[in-house]
């Protein structure tokens, strides 16, 4: 089944794996939260390419693993672009002692949990998103 998902790297040589049984997975989560995925587009990316579009288009002078644009235009539907530092995560699932693919994973669906409404400002938001990021990762069947 064809979904409007994609994937890039820039300035990595980063390859997802597996991106069809991804897409599928992604494409549960939204249809399971009633809504309608239009496009989405992941770009695997270095920390200095993701921290030149924080402080450019955020202001925030940080490393981070993840920043997500909305670009839907019609409520209830899922339009975005969602940019994965594949350094930031690497070192974040070696400080939990994770493997890599559980972390990309759960970045990868905390960038679509935030298309679809979820915020992760306050503890108790971010208690929230936690526990929607584990409820996705459950559903994964690869």
């Amino acid at each position: 089944m064809e979904h409007p998902i994609e994937f890039f790297s820039e300035e990595t040589d980063f390859t997802l794996e597996n991106p069809e049984q991804v897409s599928e997975w992604i494409a549960n989560v939204i249809e399971q939260h009633n809504q309608e995925l239009v496009n989405l587009t992941y770009i695997f990316c270095s920390d200095e390419y993701l921290h030149e579009i924080n402080v450019e288009y955020l202001d925030h002078d940080t490393l981070t693993d993840i920043i997500t644009f909305n670009n839907a235009d019609i409520e209830g539907t899922i339009e975005g672009d969602v940019f994965i530092s594949v350094d930031r995560v690497r070192d974040n699932a070696a400080e939990l002692t994770i493997p890599f693919k559980d972390e990309l994973h759960r970045v990868i669906i905390h960038g679509v949990l935030h298309l679809l409404g979820f915020k992760d400002k306050s503890p108790k938001q971010e208690a929230e998103m936690r526990k929607q990021e584990d409820s996705c990762l459950s559903l994964r069947n690869f």
